[in-house]
């Protein structure tokens, strides 16, 4: 078994076990932080992969961008790629419609119906 430890910072051990326990984080984030911790434990690659059901190659990266950027990797970059194509007068109308009473028959407004009504009041 391979063995790749992280040896944390002390405040970014407890840091992580803090939003751990908060229980605020989304999916990637949890995985990314759950697997810093198991690795700082001395847990080989190839166990926190399996315990999380990500790669081994997944885990050394959270490793190496642990390392290059400490808990910063936790957090999204920018991605490159399509621009978003919304502006923000469109966004507040969409926000707003979501937020409203559902259509009669529907107890809220799901995807589709929000985007057939915003194509009807000509929100987009």
């Amino acid at each position: 078994m391979k063995k790749c430890q992280v040896e944390l910072r002390p405040t970014d051990r407890d840091y992580l076990k803090n939003l751990l326990r908060k229980g605020q984080l989304g999916a990637r984030q949890f995985k990314q932080a759950t697997g810093l911790l198991e690795l700082d434990r001395g847990k080989p690659v190839s166990a926190v992969a399996m315990t999380l059901s990500v790669s081994e190659t997944t885990v050394q990266a959270w490793r190496e961008r642990y390392e290059q950027e400490g808990l910063q990797m936790l957090h999204d970059k920018p991605r490159s790629g399509r621009p978003i194509e919304f502006d923000g007068e469109q966004r507040a109308n969409i926000t707003a419609l979501a937020c409203s009473e559902a259509p009669v028959g529907h107890d809220r407004w799901d995807l589709r119906l929000l985007a057939d009504k915003a194509v009807e009041l000509n929100y987009c």
